[in-house]
C-alpha cells in the first residue's frame, strides 16, 4: 500500500531539513570546515599559520586569490615561484591531493591527502577563515 501523494510530499518536505542538518556545516564546494578546522589543526598547523609565516611555511590569510609563490620574505622554491598558479579551490586541490607529484620541486614537506572529502574540508575551512579578518591579526 502507497502513502497518498499529499502524505509524501509532506513527508519529504519535513525529512529534507533534518536530513541537511545532519550532514555538518558544508559550504557550496561540499566541504565541512569545522571537519577542515580539526585537519588543519592535527596536519597543517605545524608548520602553517593563518596570520603569519613562520621559517617553514608561508601564512594562509589571503591564500584565495593570490599567485602562488608570493608571500614576501618566504623562501620559496623555484618550482612554487614560476608555477604560475593562482590559488582557488581547484589548484588547492590539485596540490594538496600530492604535492610532490602535482609540483616536482617543492620544497612543502607534507604528502598530501588522498581523500577528496579531507582536501573539500580543508579548502572549505581556509575559505571560511579567509572570510575573517580577525583570523588574519587585522
Amino acid at each position: 500500500m502507497s502513502l497518498p501523494k499529499l502524505n509524501r510530499s509532506w513527508l519529504l518536505a519535513c525529512a529534507l531539513p533534518l536530513f541537511l542538518s545532519a550532514c555538518g556545516s558544508k559550504d557550496a564546494g561540499g566541504g565541512d570546515a569545522t571537519r577542515g578546522r580539526e585537519l588543519y589543526t592535527k596536519e597543517c598547523a605545524a608548520c602553517h599559520s593563518l596570520s603569519a609565516s613562520t621559517e617553514n611555511a608561508p601564512m594562509h590569510c589571503g591564500l584565495f586569490g593570490r599567485k602562488a609563490g608570493t608571500v614576501a620574505g618566504f623562501p620559496y622554491s623555484e618550482a612554487m615561484r614560476s608555477s604560475g598558479w593562482v590559488w582557488n579551490e581547484k589548484t588547492l586541490d590539485e596540490f594538496l591531493s600530492a604535492p610532490y607529484l602535482t609540483l616536482p620541486g617543492t620544497i612543502m614537506g607534507f604528502p598530501g591527502f588522498s581523500q577528496e572529502a579531507d582536501r573539500a574540508d580543508v579548502i572549505a575551512y581556509l575559505k571560511e577563515v579567509s572570510k575573517d579578518p580577525s583570523q588574519c591579526g587585522k
